[in-house]
């Protein structure tokens, strides 16, 4: 009974012709009042020059409709490359129904899956970076509107955007169905310390392990006021030490709770791995597109993980929160772009600023070598001391 109620309120929402559904079953439906609409970067003059430029310093619109669609697709790619342009410091914003605030604020890079300014090869179901060495950026992530959208691209990487490229393709509707949510996303990025008590202590290498049931000093990945569903995040991870960094827990706070409503069990748990991945793999949902290849953990790593067929809901609010290693203990730097649709669009928190969002550099063979120098004189510099 239950499939079959299901299956008659899709029917209905189909046979009215302005619900969009891009799965493989739909595509032979023929809709009514719809219309394929493109924005683009096209040379006006009919020329080659397929692009503009952004000056250091200039927000600008890249894209402003009015009435009702959903956009459906977007490329980008832009020059010069990450090693002149910092893609952490070229802001996306998007606006919804003619709202004065940002439902999406993030910097280009982290919002596509490419992180910390780097450029790699990454697939996923709603999100791609794609060949030449990531350089494509792609979103299939279904964005409606109903009284109009607007995307803004600001510089601030302290110099100009010689050649920006884009598509913005999108579904003009006479009319945007009811309960059609709104598309949110931001960025968030924190030094995360360790526990000044139990030092770095992953592993109980330093001694007994602690608890923490109230997830009081997790890193924050969202923090949602409304009714929706939260759909993904991309996460980012710089760990400064070669042990591991994912004992950390996911703990996801639904509608008021005071404990966590959803508790998880490890860091690439969450992310649909195990046992401490040092692999590039790629799954439509899930994913460790960039991993370090340093010592141990040591260095950077990308997971992602889209709730595509398994969205969390939420009725008030949601807060999705997850430990820095068990009990918070590690020193990590860590940034996020997480994704959800609201009833409504809202405005999202502010962004970490240029400084806030400033890389921090690898450890290196040297740095390695000048604590070992420092421990042996600690240690009187005895000329047999191995290390352990």
């Amino acid at each position: 009974m239950k499939n079959m109620l299901v299956f008659l309120f899709a029917f209905s929402l189909y046979a009215q012709g302005q619900v969009l559904n891009n799965d493989l079953s739909s595509l032979a439906a023929i809709r009514q009042g719809v219309s394929s609409r493109r924005v683009s970067s096209w040379d006006r003059t009919g020329g080659g020059d397929d692009f503009i430029r952004i000056a250091n310093g200039e927000n600008k619109v890249i894209f402003d409709v009015k009435g009702a669609g959903v956009i459906d697709h977007i490329w980008i790619t832009m020059a010069p490359d990450p090693s002149v342009l910092c893609r952490n410091d070229v802001i996306i914003r998007m606006y919804w129904d003619g709202a004065s605030y940002p439902s999406v604020v993030s910097p280009i890079g982290p919002f596509f899956g490419q992180g910390w300014n780097e450029a790699y090869n990454y697939n996923s179901l709603p999100l791609s970076a794609s060949p030449v060495e990531g350089r494509g950026l792609v979103c299939y992530f279904n964005m409606p509107f109903a009284q109009g959208a607007r995307i803004e691209i600001e510089d601030q990487a302290g110099r100009n955007i010689d050649h920006f490229y884009y598509y913005i393709d999108y579904t003009a509707l006479e009319k945007l169905p009811a309960n059609t949510g709104r598309f949110h996303a931001w960025y968030n990025r924190q030094l995360m310390g360790a526990d000044r008590v139990q030092g770095e202590n992953e592993w109980g290498i330093l001694g007994k392990p602690g608890a923490n049931l109230s997830g009081k000093d997790n890193y924050v990945i969202a923090d949602i006021k409304g009714k929706g569903q939260f759909v993904g995040v991309n996460y980012y991870i710089h760990s400064p030490t070669p042990v591991w960094y994912g004992e950390g827990n996911d703990m996801i706070f639904i509608d008021g709770a005071t404990e966590p409503t959803l508790r998880g069990t490890g860091t690439e748990d969450y992310f649909n791995t195990a046992w401490c991945p040092k692999t590039a793999f790629s799954n439509p949902y899930y994913g460790y597109p960039r991993v370090n290849n340093d010592i141990g953990w040591l260095g950077r790593t990308h997971l992602y993980r889209f709730h595509i067929n398994d969205p969390l809901f939420f009725n008030k609010d949601f807060k999705f929160t997850i430990e820095h290693g068990h009990n918070n203990v590690l020193t990590l730097d860590l940034a996020s772009v997480a994704y959800w649709y609201l009833s409504e669009a809202t405005p999202v928190p502010a962004i970490p600023d240029k400084e806030g969002r400033k890389l921090k550099p690898f450890i290196n063979i040297g740095d390695i070598h000048r604590w070992r120098d420092a421990w042996r004189k600690s240690k009187g510099n005895d000329p047999a001391l191995w290390g352990n």
